[in-house]
């Protein structure tokens, strides 16, 4: 049963928090009014092992609608993962494995239920509907479209402008997710915003077969801490499994113009609040390290709790504040001579050798404590010594 109360406060945020777009708007409005459960879907490709802050977005407004007494729907992309979705996508991409995509739903259902009760959500695989279709009924589904309509795409015009290559099947993807809002009949669709494509092709699907017609929802896209496209090719992602530390950190460590963003996109502060804070930095009132440092102790309590989230900002302060090393900084002994490399390999606080040679060149590595930076790549344990790598991460290395 649909809690009204708590439904008319939430329901002017569940079209605008965090929302970029929604189409049609004047449908959305409708069926929320309406006061009856709406179907809610959100589908993700498992196509990599780790969740962060910006695939939390969608995933907290599932969750809101859910809150608000709707049935949610999350759809798991058995099927579609395998073939790829090409958005933002400047070359192919490389295709997966089942055995590849089913390891990878491992570690995203672990992660997603930091924010998602799974056991109360209708989970769904779309491998159930999609692999059964035979080659008319693919032919039936590209028949609703035009190739003028895929090469709408940006991402699809740059790669033929520049020479590059576009699979044939990457036009089949839309398609294919389209095809999921038809299986599951739909009142609403949401997704980043960079997923208005795909969704919009499955409006169009539901309406050829007959089906309920739904709006798409769009929410907002977050900037990785440095400023630029969220990315593990660019180490600024904020991970969902991130230690506390690591995670507080990695807040402080953002473009000062990212924390109202963030504040309304990531916490559940109420939006009065995230307003304030941000008339407040315009003002000068507030400085943007107490917010990102509020922010910070938001976000570490939402995926670790307070009392980590407390100790998190406390080892903050001893170590960035007050030039200190954290108490719990990890210990390792080795015999005299062993590389730092491999003991960074196999602490994994490093993940590759390339990666040691490019935080050497950048004077990233350095001795905590006489702050003198790591300059040859194969320098080796002449000494105990406590190793600082990049901005937030220690280790103390002692001889055997």
């Amino acid at each position: 049963m649909l809690n009204w109360s708590h439904m008319e406060t939430l329901k002017n945020e569940l079209l605008t928090r965090g929302v970029e777009n929604v189409i049609p708007r004047d449908l959305a409005q409708e069926k929320l009014a309406s006061k009856e459960p709406l179907r809610i879907y959100f589908g993700i490709d498992p196509t990599g092992a780790k969740l962060h802050l910006g695939h939390s977005v969608p995933l907290r407004k599932l969750k809101a609608f859910g809150d608000a007494g709707h049935h949610i729907i999350f759809v798991v992309g058995s099927f579609t993962a395998m073939i790829g979705d090409p958005s933002n996508r400047d070359t192919l991409r490389e295709p997966l494995t089942k055995a590849q995509v089913e390891e990878n739903f491992k570690d995203y259902k672990k992660q997603a239920e930091k924010i998602l009760d799974l056991s109360k959500v209708e989970v769904r695989y779309n491998h159930e509907w999609l692999e059964p279709l035979v080659f008319s009924d693919i032919i039936n589904l590209a028949s609703k479209f035009t190739v003028q309509q895929m090469l709408q795409r940006d991402m699809f015009d740059k790669r033929l402008k520049e020479g590059k290559p576009v699979g044939l099947h990457e036009f089949l993807y839309p398609l294919m997710v389209g095809y999921d809002s038809v299986v599951l009949d739909v009142d609403c669709e949401l997704g980043g915003s960079d997923q208005e494509f795909n969704m919009l092709a499955g409006r169009q699907l539901q309406k050829n077969f007959g089906k309920r017609d739904k709006f798409i929802l769009t929410t907002k896209l977050i900037e990785g801490t440095d400023g630029r496209k969220m990315s593990k090719t660019y180490d600024n992602c904020i991970y969902l499994e991130d230690k506390p530390n690591d995670m507080y950190g990695k807040v402080m460590s953002m473009v000062d113009a990212q924390v109202t963003t963030y504040f309304e996109l990531c916490t559940n502060l109420s939006m009065t609040e995230v307003s304030q804070i941000s008339t407040d930095l315009e003002e000068g009132k507030l400085h943007p390290k107490d917010a990102k440092m509020r922010l910070a102790r938001e976000i570490v309590t939402l995926y670790h709790g307070e009392k980590m989230a407390e100790k998190a900002e406390e080892d903050f302060i001893k170590t960035f504040s007050k030039k200190g090393i954290p108490e719990d900084a990890p210990l390792v002994q080795v015999p005299l001579g062993t590389k730092l490399v491999d003991v960074l390999l196999d602490q994994k606080i490093i993940e590759s050798k390339s990666e040691w040679r490019r935080l050497v060149e950048e004077g990233a590595i350095s001795n905590a404590e006489t702050e003198e930076n790591i300059k040859s790549g194969d320098q080796a344990v002449d000494k105990n010594i406590i190793l600082k790598v990049g901005k937030r991460r220690f280790i103390k290395i002692e001889i055997l």
